[in-house]
């Protein structure tokens, strides 16, 4: 079943909502929206240097409103004890899919007006031939599904960093999954969370002292 609706809008937020706002997009009209109304801004996976220029691009937007937002970012997460050994997950979650999978998602992707999915896309631009699209940033999701197409890839260490180097972007907070989800979610709890901790205590002591 499905609902269609015409001439449908949001209507702004009361002021004072209990409930924060997460929101997405990436063209401009998406965040202005985010800039008057949203708490939080969420992004896709883009390389961090992207990620930064998107946050101080929507935070200045946001100030001149005489407002401030947080900023969230989703991703997809293979981390492991070694690096090698993550990467062969991410060799055999490729080697997985069907060619024609790859080719009519693509298609699809290519059809959207999604400036978001135009933005994944262009990381990879639909071929396997280079899915390392920044330091542990692998962009092969992508290839067959649709929005979050990244996914961090590296040892506990690695993954932690990447992390880091993502929090000094501007990212306040982390949406993580992974194939399987469960046992993923099991690694980042208990392998990458604590080293994040600690590079962010570590950094906090270098700054005071």
């Amino acid at each position: 079943h499905h609902v269609r609706v015409e001439d449908a809008r949001l209507a702004a937020p009361s002021v004072g909502t209990p409930v924060p706002l997460y929101f997405g997009g990436a063209s401009p009209e998406a965040e202005e929206v985010a800039a008057h109304h949203a708490e939080v801004q969420l992004l896709w996976g883009e390389p961090p240097a992207a990620v930064a220029e998107r946050v101080a691009r929507v935070r200045a937007r946001a100030a001149r409103a005489g407002r401030s937002l947080r900023f969230g970012i989703r991703l997809h997460v293979i981390t492991r004890d070694t690096s090698a050994e993550a990467w062969q997950e991410a060799d055999r979650i490729l080697a997985g899919f069907d060619p024609e999978a790859v080719r009519a998602s693509q298609e699809r992707f290519a059809r959207m007006d999604s400036t978001g999915q135009a933005r994944m896309t262009a990381l990879h631009g639909g071929s396997a031939e280079s899915l390392t699209v920044s330091p542990n940033l692998w962009a092969g999701i992508g290839l067959v599904r649709e929005g979050a197409g990244t996914a961090l890839v590296g040892s506990h260490d690695e993954v932690a960093r990447r992390l880091f180097e993502y929090g000094r972007a501007g990212i306040d907070e982390f949406v993580l999954s992974g194939y399987p989800h469960l046992e993923e979610a099991y690694r980042v709890g208990e392998e990458v969370a604590p080293r994040l901790r600690a590079l962010a205590t570590a950094t906090a002591g270098e700054v005071a002292a």
